[in-house]
């Protein structure tokens, strides 16, 4: 027996895993990579027999082949092979596929929630079967996407236009985004007004100024929409201007603020973009790479973090012992508060522990030098949040001061004179006596508020009476962050589904971000009011959260899959067909209008297309007059430039299409030259020293900066050049964040202020 046949052969799905696990292990062991899923559904035709209990058709793909052809000849001189793919839904149908593509041979299934040797070698201690029932939950979620995307999409493309596609979760967030924009368009803001006294102590000599809110008139609560006018609030300053201000009462309470929990795959995303500004997909990838392993110089590749794809909240107890002798050694023992949380999930527990660093007692300055500026952050916010989890309540004094203000009238008859409250108002101010976990991790930590030292009954002089005007505002529009937290709530997706799920619905041209918010596009809101009507089920939040209700069950192995795609499918499919009679292609994408056309007198119409609404003339193709329109549905002529068209001599005007603005001949469509509106930087190409870098736009509308003589010359970067060279490598500098200055060649990274 040759030495490899004592070998055994490890299966994961990366090579940077693979490299990290290979350090741990001896030579017995050979770790490959499968690259992700090496089998799957055709990309050419649905692979689904319906008439047979829906089974899937899978086939490896022809980018696999070759990895495929070589894993088996691996098998063949090994005496195990272990299957160590991700302890998930996905990573459990990743090893099913693998042992249906390898052959009869001994299986092991080993999983681990962290890449560290002592994780590994507990699972090579500890090897389990293949689960089935999550092999089934993720068979049954991709063939229920698949007969919804197969059988769907046509259905759009026939109606509304080629290239469409439909999702149960896609479809849910992008109605979420249109009814959200809906609420937004029908708000009618609201007027109201905030007044406050500034008064100072009578007694204290220095800061003795603080500022007061109304809070009472006559005895009744002043309300946020209570004073809706300045006439109102003119009488009310009017008033406060003549009274006598005196302290009523003085409260002093001492409050406490507990940490958060350690991260879930959706609050680090949530985290991860009110923090950093991250999107979920950037999020998930540099997560995966923190969990993979990075380089760490001479300790070489190290998972930095456990699996970023979990709901869970728990924390093992070498963590927590490890977190505990951190915070004592770094801060002191009055600083640690072992804290156990627990999960509040709607579905079944996906992974065993929340997200967390493999070591706490690695601090994030002690891998900076490792990490790029993404990794190194994203790092260190889940760092901070799991050492936080484990520290003391944060501890503030809080203090309330109670004004009373009265109008003194005197009587007529009697001497004494009348006194008559008119209103009360309060200051509000916090001292942080102890900082706790704050010392980690801040929340939204505001500045102290100090209030002077005042007493019961004292007299307080009035410096001024503010006034100030309001309007209430709309319904936020999502962002990144609150479209995953109200998924989450709603119970929708899982979490290894809501970064793939922003993703689609931004690649499909449904929604778009601006500002970091989502705004939905002309073809997301058609498409959503197309699903709304006439497929309620697929955009219905409480069918869609069912449906992973019986993906978890599926998981559980408390029911069968196939039941419930029937379910499904059946009335799916009738309401399909029904449907297919129904829905008439030009009520969808056509409005009227009372415009006539000026070349032809025909009716202009208001239609869909790729890049949002046009008007156009309703004899077409007799007549191709067109108009753009703006957000409002009104004409917009096209803005008049002073450049000439080179083919007719007609003037170039400017026009808006996928990827922005462009210029096109005004004699369209007797005329279509085009041209790019090009913004120069005024810095010559380094690497052909012929052409100018040039602002242009990807395909996905993302800003970088090229040489304007593509293709004879390649050169391209993504931060704008600053025109200067850089001194170690003769490379363009760029600009950079904040004040820093980066060079542009990647194998040098210079940086500098």
């Amino acid at each position: 027996m040759s030495t490899l046949k004592t070998k055994k052969l490890i299966i994961v799905e990366s090579p940077t895993k693979a490299k990290t696990i290979s350090r741990f292990l001896g030579r017995e062991y050979i770790v490959e990579s499968s690259f992700g899923h090496l089998r799957d559904l055709p990309k050419k035709k649905m692979g689904i027999d319906i008439e047979n209990d829906f089974q899937p058709e899978y086939e490896v793909n022809e980018k696999s082949k070759k990895r495929a052809n070589e894993l088996k000849r691996l098998t063949k001189k090994v005496d195990e092979i272990i299957l160590a793919s991700d302890e998930d839904r996905e990573g459990e149908a990743i090893a099913w596929h693998l042992m249906q593509i390898l052959g009869s041979n001994p299986y092991k299934r080993i999983v681990f929630h962290e890449i560290t040797k002592s994780a590994i070698l507990e699972a090579l201690k500890n090897p389990r079967d293949l689960d089935m029932n999550l092999v089934d939950a993720q068979q049954a979620r991709r063939i229920l996407d698949r007969l919804v995307g197969y059988e769907l999409s046509p259905f759009l493309w026939k109606k509304i236009r080629y290239g469409l596609s439909a999702g149960r979760v896609q479809s849910v967030a992008v109605r979420l985004i249109v009814e959200r924009e809906e609420e937004i368009r029908k708000f009618k803001a609201d007027e109201y007004w905030d007044i406050k006294s500034k008064v100072k102590s009578q007694k204290s000599k220095v800061d003795g100024e603080f500022e007061t809110r109304l809070i009472k008139i006559d005895g009744k609560s002043v309300k946020k929409l209570d004073i809706k006018s300045k006439a109102e609030a003119d009488e009310i300053k009017n008033n406060l201007e003549k009274a006598e201000y005196q302290v009523e009462k003085v409260t002093k309470k001492e409050t406490k603020k507990n940490p958060l929990p350690p991260f879930t795959t959706s609050t680090l995303q949530q985290a991860a973009n009110n923090k950093l500004h991250f999107s979920a997909k950037q999020t998930m990838m540099l997560a995966q790479k923190l969990y993979e392993g990075m380089n760490l110089g001479s300790k070489g590749p190290t998972g930095l973090i456990t699996y970023m794809r979990t709901d869970s909240l728990s924390l093992s107890k070498s963590s927590l012992e490890s977190a505990e002798k951190y915070i004592t050694n770094k801060f002191g023992k009055e600083y640690f508060s072992q804290r156990f949380f627990k999960t509040k999930s709607k579905g079944a527990q996906e992974a065993h522990e929340a997200i967390r660093p493999t070591d706490p007692e690695r601090d994030p300055e002690s891998v900076k030098d490792y990490l790029d500026d993404r990794q190194y952050k994203l790092y260190k916010l889940i760092w901070q949040r799991m050492i936080a989890s484990q520290m003391a309540s944060a501890i503030s004094d809080l203090t309330t001061i109670d004004v009373a203000t009265t109008v003194v009238k005197t009587r007529l008859i009697a001497s004494s004179p009348q006194t008559r409250l008119i209103a009360s108002l309060r200051a509000t101010g916090s001292i942080i006596k102890f900082e706790g976990f704050l010392k980690v991790y801040p929340i939204n930590k505001s500045e102290e508020v100090i209030l002077p030292k005042v007493e019961e009954k004292e007299n307080l002089d009035l410096i001024k009476v503010i006034t100030e005007q309001h309007f209430t505002q709309p319904p936020a529009r999502y962002t990144e962050a609150s479209l995953v937290k109200k998924l989450e709530e709603e119970g929708i997706g899982r979490p290894s589904t809501y970064a793939p799920t922003l993703s689609t619905i931004q690649d499909r041209g449904y929604v778009e971000k601006i500002e970091r918010k989502f705004h939905p596009k002309d073809i997301g809101e058609l498409v959503n009011k197309l699903l709304v009507e006439h497929f309620p089920n697929i955009v219905d939040l409480k069918f869609t959260a069912n449906m992973e209700k019986d993906f978890d069950e599926i998981a559980e192995g408390k029911i069968k899959w196939v039941p419930v795609i029937k379910d499904f499918y059946k009335p799916f499919k009738e309401n399909l067909m029904q449907k297919e009679k129904e829905v008439n292609k030009k009520d969808l994408t056509e409005e009227a209008t009372n415009e006539k056309c000026e070349k032809c007198g025909s009716p202009m119409i208001i239609k869909m297309g790729r890049f949002g609404k046009f008007m156009a003339c309703s004899n077409y193709p007799d007549c191709k007059n067109t108009k753009q329109i703006n957000e409002k549905g009104e004409v917009e002529e096209p803005e008049t430039t002073d450049e000439i068209c080179e083919k007719c001599g007609k003037p170039m005007v400017f026009k808006r299409g996928r990827y922005g603005k462009f210029l096109g001949c005004s004699g369209y469509p007797d005329c279509k030259n085009i041209k790019a509106i090009v913004k120069s930087t005024g810095v010559h190409c380094p690497e052909c020293d012929k052409g100018e870098i040039v602002e242009k736009k990807s395909k996905k509308g993302k800003v970088f900066f090229a040489c304007n003589q593509y293709p004879s010359c390649k050169y391209a970067m993504w931060n704008k050049p600053t025109g200067e060279k850089c001194s170690i490598c003769g490379g363009l500098m760029s600009f950079g964040k904040g004040d820093t200055k980066i060079c542009g060649n990647k194998e040098c990274g210079k940086e500098k202020k």
